[in-house]
């Protein structure tokens, strides 16, 4: 059983999240906050492996309480759930270590999926959120010599995909771009990350950008 805390302070937006998590028999709400300091009382009361947490709140925010979960040993894995998505917002959560991002509108089986992937350890961004933290993560930088060893081992094909995937295509985007089918270019990708040592998009998309390769294909 997955034990969750919801942290918002908006109580449609607990009671929306609650009938959603109470439709999978894996998971359990075990605590609920209003505002940031609640929930860390909450969070500390009952020991949750997943917290859904708000970014805007009152009397402290959901930044300053994933950067304080941040510096905790056996934090829970955090989920952030918010309306907003600008650059700022994702990548300070993110480097806060937050298990991923996803918008309040995001669909109810995205937010049950995102609960289940946070608590395998796995990254969690809705399509919009990825797109923000490419482009984010993307922008020009120094070429990294030992990543551009790295990526020299791509194919052609393997090297188009990565730098379409850099910028923040779907994989059916780039099935459509580059005439392939959506289970070839899947499986570019898995080559893709293994060859650049990397788990997921994010992190492969910050490659393709230290290896200069989208600077080649400009």
């Amino acid at each position: 059983m997955i034990r969750v805390v919801m942290v918002d302070d908006d109580p449609l937006v607990r009671t929306g999240l609650g009938m959603i998590i109470g439709g999978d028999p894996d998971i359990e709400v075990v605590g609920e906050a209003a505002d940031g300091e609640q929930g860390l009382t909450v969070i500390a009361d009952t020991a949750p492996d997943v917290v859904l947490l708000d970014l805007r709140m009152p009397v402290r925010d959901g930044l300053s309480v994933l950067a304080e979960l941040a510096e905790r040993k056996d934090s829970p894995a955090v989920v952030v759930l918010t309306t907003f998505n600008t650059d700022a917002h994702v990548l300070q959560a993110l480097g806060d270590r937050a298990a991923g991002f996803l918008l309040k509108d995001s669909e109810p089986s995205a937010i049950i999926a995102g609960i289940h992937a946070a608590h395998r350890g796995e990254p969690v961004l809705s399509p919009e959120v990825a797109s923000t933290v490419i482009g984010a993560a993307t922008r020009q930088a120094p070429v990294d010599r030992a990543v551009a060893e790295q990526a020299a081992t791509l194919t052609d094909r393997e090297r188009e995909v990565a730098v379409l995937m850099a910028r923040g295509r779907t994989n059916a985007e780039i099935a459509e771009t580059l005439y392939l089918s959506v289970a070839t270019v899947k499986a570019n990708l898995t080559r893709i990350f293994d060859k650049l040592a990397v788990d997921n998009r994010v992190s492969a998309a910050m490659a393709v950008r230290d290896a200069g390769l989208l600077d080649q294909s400009d």
